[in-house]
């Protein structure tokens, strides 16, 4: 298992507002109340069925979540809004979700000690991107003064193993190094208004630097062993928000101009399909990968699991360990940080790799929408 490519650092941004359950629950309580008193008659004639309030446990018990961090706080708490306040900002300025990655990238170039002038490639690899175009990879280049390409990618909560593996195949066509972002603005693509999911997202970026192997003679590297990448389409998991919305306006007088946001383009799942379905997918490819590159279960020390739901990680971990994994196996950051989409794994790697020791192996594993999944396959080398 002799690997050419090697992760050299990562880096994290982090919103400086959370926001705790019971605060959240208390927004969502109180928006339930004003819905159910302004529609009291289409209520009571059984038109429309009255909105249930949330509470701290159900969510808990739901997800394992605790808190989340956000961009805007105050939007998201006001019942009559329920949506981060984001202002729009002129082309010349740079954008907020470039901001997030520049920080980030910026704290993993100070953690391999490297400058813009030593990567040669930007990869914004993440589940939403604020725009089309241009590219928020090439502003983000821009912005760090990173000199060569850039381009943005896709693959939902997998967004990162992907990247990861893009990103160590440009490598070995010749690029010296490539710095992998993942900014995520989850709460711009969560409904607050709806109880089964109002609760599961957060914000946040985070960065991965990767190079060549022969290069890695600063510090802390870990050797990319191998990574394995899975797509199944679902309808499972869908976020319909995107530049076709306006082209599908009704016509008539009492049409919408402006075709201003609407919730059944946000995120929705089918909650009970995802974990039925995933669990065994994630799982099962996992451990594939594991024994299809001589790795025994016993000597695997960490999953870096995606952090969408602590029963589905629970799950997966035992159906890769065999046994139910301890909280050092399987660390856990979705109780302070919620599901940050694709940053959620580089969270977790990010916060729980110092104690292992050279030679040590763990596995970076992202899953999501698509179905997408992805493993990433480390050893401590330095």
């Amino acid at each position: 298992m002799t690997a050419d490519v090697r992760i050299v650092s990562t880096g994290l941004y982090t919103p400086p507002q959370s926001v705790s359950n019971a605060e959240l629950v208390e927004a969502f309580n109180s928006y339930v109340a004003l819905f159910n008193a302004e529609n009291a008659r289409a209520i009571e004639a059984g038109e429309i069925e009255p909105l249930q309030p949330s509470s701290p446990d159900f969510i808990e018990k739901a997800s394992g979540i605790k808190s989340r961090y956000v961009v805007d706080k105050a939007g998201i708490l006001n019942p009559r809004r329920m949506a981060p306040m984001i202002e729009a900002r002129a082309n010349e300025n740079l954008s907020v979700l470039a901001e997030m990655a520049v920080a980030a990238a910026r704290d993993a170039l100070r953690a391999a000690d490297l400058g813009p002038g030593d990567i040669d490639g930007v990869i914004c690899a993440a589940s939403n991107m604020q725009r089309a175009y241009p590219a928020m990879a090439v502003e983000i280049q821009a912005a760090l003064g990173v000199e060569g390409f850039a381009f943005d990618m896709n693959v939902a909560c997998a967004s990162a193993a992907f990247g990861i593996e893009t990103a160590l195949g440009l490598i070995r066509a010749g690029s010296r190094r490539i710095l992998m972002v993942n900014p995520e603005i989850c709460t711009a693509h969560l409904n607050f208004r709806n109880r089964d999911c109002h609760f599961i997202f957060g914000d946040v970026a985070t960065a991965v630097i990767v190079e060549r192997a022969d290069s890695a003679a600063r510090g802390e590297s870990w050797e990319i062993v191998s990574t394995r990448l899975k797509t199944v389409f679902s309808n499972n998991i869908r976020n319909n928000f995107g530049f076709i919305n306006h082209c599908e306006r009704a016509t008539g007088a009492s049409a919408d101009p402006q075709n201003s946001w609407n919730t059944d383009k946000l995120f929705v799942q089918q909650g009970r399909k995802v974990f039925k379905e995933v669990v065994p997918l994630v799982g099962d490819m996992i451990s594939a990968h594991l024994k299809d590159n001589g790795v025994d279960i016993a000597s695997v020390r960490r999953l870096w699991l995606h952090q969408a739901n602590l029963s589905m990680n629970d799950l997966i971990a035992r159906r890769v360990l065999g046994r139910d994994a301890t909280r050092e196996e399987a660390p856990v950051i979705l109780d302070d940080y919620a599901n940050t989409s694709s940053a959620g794994s580089i969270i977790a790697f990010h916060k729980h790799r110092g104690d292992l020791k050279i030679g040590e192996i763990g596995v970076i594993s992202g899953f999501g929408a698509g179905y997408s999944a992805g493993s990433v396959i480390v050893r401590r080398a330095s």
